[in-house]
């Protein structure tokens, strides 16, 4: 991939295809993990003279104008963030866009609505999604794709943008990309991979080429309960997906025969319901009460987690231990987020919720090797898959 300092950006407009898919209350941004991590490609083709036009979605808006997902609380925060003001323009590619577009000055910055209020960015339409494309073409000369979250995803932003200009790979995506390769292709060892998050669907596919990769995978989260019960144990009400347990026993088998180990919890805590303040204990997975459900895994486990952390050398992490945004329940996180600032190892928290989480738990993001931006971005890569936006750049 090219880099954005083998293109000549001076005095140009260039489209940057960021991700700033941040969470809000209200207009109020709870973490703006992501904008942060826009600053630097941003920054270095403001410094070279760039006339910077910025592109990001927000949320899931259906290809409809939704002021509840309007990204001017982003604009305004990124402004805040560079020490200038940033346009924004109150249309994705329209009047407002190119008027906005046209009147930019060399280093100066703006940012378009949010570009899934346009149905052609996240068409299945090949002619519909290069149409919004031919339209976004239209702001700038130069295209640098910096948005890792979005990737995986076949947009018109993403994918079909980068055909109709001069392109390269924003700081963000050219170092997620080294990352993940490093990964995939030579970690050193042992490589331990931690495993979370609510639902085992989510990560079929991940966890299938992992077991051609890693040395040990633990798993945590409401995930770990239908790996429990393919174990034979009885879960209660915890997260359940009967109908993986089959493909669950097939993992658990094919790890055995490679040599591959798998951490389970041996104890979690089990509340009475989804809440809070709901009656909760510790207790062994062979003791779930039929009436309660698991929401982290228990201290016996938290220990045994950051043990089998300890030796080492590569470390992937991706979901929650727990439902750590409750207080009761974010001891198994926490748990291991501290293994992993402890740890001497290359670690790599894989984005999404556990990004989410080593924030909100007050952790330095100092300690971790590399965080990532894009969580299911991150997880596509490890399975094998090819992603659409990566592509598009490599060409």
């Amino acid at each position: 991939m090219r880099t954005i300092e083998d293109l000549d950006v001076a005095g140009k407009r260039v489209f940057v295809r960021a991700d700033l898919n941040v969470p809000l209350d209200g207009e109020r941004i709870t973490d703006d993990g992501r904008i942060r991590a826009s600053l630097p490609t941003i920054t270095r083709l403001r410094e070279r003279g760039a006339r910077v036009i910025v592109g990001a979605h927000l949320g899931r808006p259906k290809g409809k104008v939704d002021p509840a997902y309007s990204l001017r609380p982003v604009a305004a925060r990124l402004g805040e963030l560079l020490g200038t003001e940033v346009r924004f323009a109150t249309d994705t590619a329209g009047e407002s866009a190119l008027a906005v577009s046209r009147e930019l000055a060399d280093g100066e910055v703006a940012l378009v609505e949010n570009l899934r209020f346009e149905p052609g960015e996240t068409s299945k339409d090949d002619a519909e999604r290069g149409a919004f494309a031919d339209r976004l073409a239209a702001l700038a000369e130069l295209y640098v794709g910096d948005g890792f979250g979005a990737v995986h995803r076949k947009h018109a932003s993403v994918y079909d943008l980068p055909k109709r200009l001069p392109h390269a790979a924003g700081g963000l995506v050219f170092t997620e990309v080294d990352v993940l390769r490093r990964l995939t292709e030579s970690p050193q060892r042992p490589y331990v991979v931690v495993l979370g998050g609510s639902k085992v669907s989510d990560k079929l596919g991940v966890i299938d080429n992992l077991l051609n990769t890693a040395d040990r995978i633990l798993i945590g989260g409401g995930m770990a309960y239908t790996f429990l019960a393919a174990k034979g144990y009885e879960v209660g009400n915890s997260l359940l997906e009967r109908d993986q347990i089959e493909t669950v026993n097939g993992y658990l088998r094919r790890a055995e025969e490679r040599g591959v180990e798998f951490v389970l919890p041996v104890d979690v805590v089990a509340a009475e319901k989804f809440a809070a303040d709901a009656a909760h204990d510790v207790v062994s997975v062979e003791q779930i009460p039929a009436d309660r459900m698991g929401l982290d895994i228990g201290t016996a486990s938290a220990k045994l987690f950051a043990e089998k952390l300890a030796d080492a050398a590569t470390v992937f992490w991706n979901g929650p231990m727990g439902v750590f945004e409750m207080e009761p329940y974010a001891n198994g996180t926490r748990a291991v987020a501290q293994a992993l600032a402890d740890s001497d190892a290359f670690t790599v928290v894989g984005g999404g919720d556990s990004a989410a989480a080593v924030r909100a738990l007050g952790f330095d993001e100092k300690a971790f090797g590399h965080i990532s931006t894009g969580g299911g971005a991150s997880l596509e890569y490890l399975e094998g898959k090819t992603l659409p936006g990566i592509a598009a750049l490599e060409d």
